[in-house]
């Protein structure tokens, strides 16, 4: 994989981020949240709120990349 995704897509809280790899893609999904310190971090753990947007990371890339 390189260093810099292809492409990223954020939705809310959610980050799809596009990696290509040899002619291929792969796709992270990710959720921001901020910690009691005030620090901005990334999970790959959804609450149910949040899935409407996973499944939106989870079709838009193929428009991206198509």
């Amino acid at each position: 994989m390189s260093n810099l995704p292809a492409h990223k897509i954020k939705l809310g809280l959610t980050t799809a981020t596009i990696w290509k790899n040899n002619g291929s893609y792969s796709v992270d999904i990710t959720r921001a949240y901020k910690t009691a310190d005030g620090e901005w971090k990334n999970t790959s753990g959804f609450f149910h709120s949040d899935l409407l947007n996973w499944s939106c990371h989870a079709f838009v890339p193929l428009q991206v990349l198509v």
